[in-house]
């Protein structure tokens, strides 16, 4: 695997916007055949007013830069809106097709782990497709265990295809033991 020196992850810019939108559309159009509609594709406005709710919140969102470009980027939601869940993020990852195999996912995955722990989350949860042996490779690298399978949840290219369920922990801790400080969630 190669890894160029000159990538850094950072925390995401309004201006670098345009650039994450064009790396998401790849992989959603890359993700269905053609003509089935993808009208609810996000527009520029819409990235950057998630991206700003997702900053107010103290959400990690960060960008892999190779240097003045914007070659990956990754973030995190809330993993379910009920306080319960407060401590528990679900997380997204996009590499840009020309640097894929080159780092890049590894370098936004650290990152993005860094930066939920420092904001004092508790768990993360990813959603991949069963046939991306590269993402489960990675996630399993970094310490993600599959527990779960969603048999059969997306269709594309004539067929159904399974969804497989990781999580990882972000620190040490039983069951039994009692929250962190709460996490402002305005």
């Amino acid at each position: 695997m190669k890894q160029d020196k000159a990538i850094v992850v950072r925390p995401s810019r309004e201006s670098d916007v345009d650039a994450m939108l064009a790396i998401y559309r790849r992989h959603i159009h890359r993700g269905v055949e053609a003509g089935v509609d993808d009208s609810d594709t996000p527009q520029p406005d819409d990235l950057r007013e998630r991206r700003k709710n997702l900053k107010d919140k103290r959400f990690p969102h960060v960008v892999a830069i190779d240097g003045e470009k914007v070659v990956g980027y990754a973030y995190v939601v809330l993993f379910r809106k009920r306080p319960a869940y407060r401590y528990t993020v679900k997380h997204s990852i996009y590499v840009h097709h020309d640097h894929v195999g080159q780092g890049v996912g590894s370098l936004l995955m650290r990152g993005l782990i860094d930066a939920c722990a420092a904001a004092g989350f508790r768990q993360m949860i990813g959603y991949i497709d069963a046939d991306n042996a590269a993402s489960l490779a990675l996630h399993e690298r970094f310490g993600f265990v599959r527990v779960g399978l969603l048999p059969a949840v997306a269709y594309r290219y004539g067929r159904w295809a399974d969804t497989v369920m990781v999580q990882r922990s972000l620190g040490p801790g039983s069951t039994t033991q009692p929250p962190p400080p709460p996490l402002s969630t305005r």
